[in-house]
């Protein structure tokens, strides 16, 4: 049963991880590949918080999940100010340059990995209750990233998605939206790597690295775009392929490299032939039909 709870575990939070990664890239337009780097910040920050200052688990879960918001917020302030792509080329260096403090820092575990990470109600109610606690996470996550793109705030952010210039001149701060929508999806993947950190209890840098960006975006590439069940499927069908892969018994250093051009690969064949994904969006924003009266009060 253990390996069995490892497994829905992960589901859970690649769900978490691909849902808050569609929020920024599908509903807010923002291109990134960082989001992994902001899972590993909140793994490291409660993991470090709870072993070596011995602060409450819970709580440093909550620190994790800010200090991954807060480091967001940091990458988007300069790079959101400019138009373009620039935001794509500052995560790809914010990654780059944060995977590589983690790898070469005393207190992180460098790069043998952080260990002996204290585990969360495991001890005192069972696997069984972490099991709970992130699905309940992940319907949370769910529900959230629902309700925003159903909203009076996700038609404003459907508007600036798609136009930005007609979206500032009528008087609306596009750039403050931008960064809300990032630190929020960031924030939610801090709160999925605090979540990883206390059950698996060993986290390594390698775990945090590029792959794992174009895993989470073929997840939503694949799964769609702008919809609430398109990342939820797109993490249990990607979800399941590394279980069928390992089946082949190949060594690591071939399993690696196959994974990547196999989600590569994933995310070009649906950006050409599907682009839409698995699950179609729909438009959010509908225009109020009037009813039309009889031909003889048409006026």
């Amino acid at each position: 049963m253990e390996y069995l709870y490892g497994i829905i575990i992960i589901i859970g939070l690649y769900v978490i991880l691909a849902t808050s990664f569609n929020l920024i890239i599908g509903y807010g337009g923002l291109v990134s590949i960082a989001h992994p780097v902001f899972f590993a910040l909140g793994a490291y920050t409660s993991a470090v918080l709870s072993r070596d200052f011995g602060a409450p688990v819970l709580l440093a879960m909550l620190a994790g999940t800010l200090v991954a918001l807060l480091a967001s917020i940091a990458l988007a302030l300069p790079s959101l100010r400019v138009s373009g792509d620039y935001l794509l080329i500052a995560s790809i260096g914010f990654q780059l340059g944060i995977l590589e403090v983690i790898k070469n820092v005393r207190f992180t575990g460098g790069p043998g990995g952080f260990t002996n990470i204290p585990p969360f109600l495991i001890r005192e109610f069972g696997r069984e209750s972490y099991v709970v606690l992130v699905l309940a996470v992940m319907v949370a996550v769910i529900l959230l990233v629902w309700w925003i793109s159903r909203s009076d705030y996700g038609r404003a952010m459907s508007a600036m998605r798609d136009d930005e210039l007609a979206f500032s001149s009528i008087g609306r701060d596009a750039m403050w939206m931008k960064i809300a929508i990032f630190g929020l999806g960031s924030g939610i993947a801090g709160l999925a790597g605090s979540l990883y950190a206390h059950y698996f209890r060993f986290i390594a840098p390698e775990q945090f690295e590029i792959l794992q960006s174009s895993v989470i975006l073929t997840m939503v590439v694949v799964g769609g775009l702008r919809t609430t069940w398109g990342p939820v499927v797109g993490a249990l069908l990607l979800q399941a392929l590394p279980q069928a892969i390992s089946f082949l018994h190949l060594p690591p250093s071939v399993l690696g490299p196959i994974q990547g051009i196999l989600f590569t690969g994933l995310v070009l064949v649906f950006m050409f032939f599907r682009p839409q994904g698995l699950v179609p969006a729909k438009e959010v924003w509908r225009a109020v039909q009037r009813p039309t009266g009889k031909a003889g009060e048409n006026r």
